[in-house]
């Protein structure tokens, strides 16, 4: 009788804590898009990527020292990443802060073409093809957007599309404290 009865009782936990998160998420109080990440208030791992326009190139994080910016990982496999351009390409042209892109476990070609066709965000594009950046980054997915203040902290991370209602509500009221516009 035990044998049946522990499974039974296993599944039973299970479908409550299933329940107990499925009517958190729909009252609002559980986004899966506020996972949060152990890198905020803390410095923003160093990065050195072939740049996605020149290989001969490199995308340094050191180049960016003490200047805000906004990290931005995608790829153009991911349907996402297409959903959020057009927020990206008004995000870059307002000017606030650069956009700098990671292209995650990607091919350069496609990305190239892709940018091409679709109009850069992006003041500068590393390509990740092993995935080792985005890994530094804590990337669960493509996209994510991450807000780095002048002084190297991360300040926000965002997981999923950047629209420009969660621009506006999450990252503008930080631009001021991170050092852009």
């Amino acid at each position: 009788m035990w044998r049946y009865f522990v499974p039974a009782a296993a599944f039973v936990a299970l479908g409550g804590v299933l329940a107990f998160a499925l009517v958190r998420i729909g009252s609002g109080h559980l986004d899966v898009h506020e996972i949060k990440s152990p890198l905020l208030g803390k410095a923003a791992p160093a990065f050195a990527l072939p740049s996605v326009a020149d290989p001969a190139k490199r995308v340094d994080s050191r180049n960016l020292a003490g200047h805000a910016y906004l990290l931005n990982v995608w790829g153009t496999w991911c349907a996402a990443c297409e959903e959020e351009h057009p927020a990206l390409i008004s995000i870059a042209q307002s000017g606030g802060v650069p956009l700098i892109g990671i292209d995650w476990r990607d091919n350069r070609e496609e990305a190239v073409r892709y940018l091409a066709q679709r109009g850069n965000p992006y003041q500068e594009v590393g390509s990740d093809e092993d995935g080792r950046a985005a890994i530094e980054w804590g990337v669960y997915g493509a996209p994510e957007t991450f807000l780095v203040a002048a002084n190297g902290r991360v300040l926000v991370k965002h997981i999923g599309p950047l629209t420009g209602d969660v621009w506006k509500q999450k990252f503008v009221p930080l631009l001021a404290a991170a050092g852009g516009k």
